[in-house]
């Protein structure tokens, strides 16, 4: 029940503080340090000159260490806190709280909105490359507003519902290895020629531990679209999750886009390009509106706070039922 209740106060810290730049401009986000310790680990085990078999063991090696460390260091800030009372309940609260995005996340994503308002699609492109890997170039400002909702939904289910997911498990312990985990996946997870096999382990274990989250953002924009729309959007936004998620290339980020696309009734993903590679894919909802602006971007971060709210009504009925 501890476990749950400071779950519950970390969500708030989020979503009311969320990351304040004035504290991370003078000290480095835990993220950045695991940021270096993965650097480390690609230095030292990801050498040119091994064989696919090879490095594909020394990846694997790597996020062993990495994932065990973050562990170990979850139980110790915890056995360190627990015999602080009060005190040390609200500290691993706020240390929960850094590991939570939900407050970043639409403060980056209203951004976009309010670059278009502001700058035309020159605004928003400035604003939207800022949250997603696609060349910013080739949209226009349907794709702007596209690539903008998909990124809300996407990291909803990676940056809010996974990490809170794992702390209700496991505590400290699995909300640090998550995000280190998550983290891995972001810098060496992708398939060039450099992490095709160093970062199979850390891409397929990401996979892994995504799994359920994905499947529970879902159900909870659903939950969000019900509140803030109706019965229709609701039901819509989990009838399109079910019938379309498989249409996109990864096994998990087609869940929580494909229920924002039925929670708005709007066309996601499709054709794109990164880096100059253009990526084909089916549109998820493929009847639903395409000419987006930003007041669809709005409409999109008002069903993400309601699903927020959906998170932490569940959370809390945890904590009454344990009672």
């Amino acid at each position: 029940m501890m476990q749950l209740l400071t779950l519950l106060l970390a969500l708030l810290l989020d979503r009311l503080v969320g990351d304040p730049p004035w504290l991370w401009k003078r000290l480095p986000h835990p993220v950045v340090l695991f940021g270096a310790a993965i650097s480390a680990c690609d230095r030292g085990l990801n050498r040119a000159h091994w064989s696919p078999r090879r490095r594909r063991f020394g990846g694997v090696l790597a996020i062993v260490i990495l994932l065990a460390v973050s562990l170990l260091l979850g139980t110790v800030l915890h056995r360190l806190l627990g015999p602080l009372g009060l005190f040390g309940f609200v500290l691993e609260s706020v240390i929960a709280a850094i590991f939570l995005a939900q407050k970043s996340l639409t403060d980056h994503v209203s951004a976009v909105a309010a670059g278009l308002r502001d700058g035309g699609i020159a605004g928003g492109r400035k604003a939207v490359s800022l949250i997603v890997g696609r060349d910013p170039e080739t949209l226009d400002e349907p794709g702007v507003c596209r690539a903008a909702i998909e990124s809300l939904a996407e990291n909803f289910a990676d940056g809010v519902v996974a990490p809170a997911l794992w702390y209700a498990l496991l505590g400290l312990p699995g909300i640090l290895a998550y995000k280190m985990l998550n983290t891995a996946d972001s810098m060496i997870g992708h398939k060039s020629d450099k992490y095709r096999d160093f970062g199979w382990a850390s891409a397929r274990l990401d996979d892994l531990a995504n799994w359920p989250a994905a499947r529970l953002s879902a159900l909870l924009i659903a939950a969000g679209a019900l509140w803030s729309d109706g019965r229709r959007a609701g039901g819509h936004s989990l009838s399109v999750a079910l019938r379309d998620h498989g249409l996109h290339r990864s096994p998990n980020s087609g869940w929580p886009e494909a229920a924002m696309a039925g929670a708005l009734d709007i066309g996601l993903a499709g054709p794109r390009v990164y880096a100059g590679q253009r990526v084909s894919e089916p549109m998820m909802n493929g009847a639903g509106r395409r000419n987006l602006g930003a007041a669809d971007i709005d409409a999109a971060v008002r069903v993400l706070q309601a699903a927020w709210l959906a998170l932490w009504l569940v959370v809390l009925l945890a904590v009454v039922v344990s009672l």
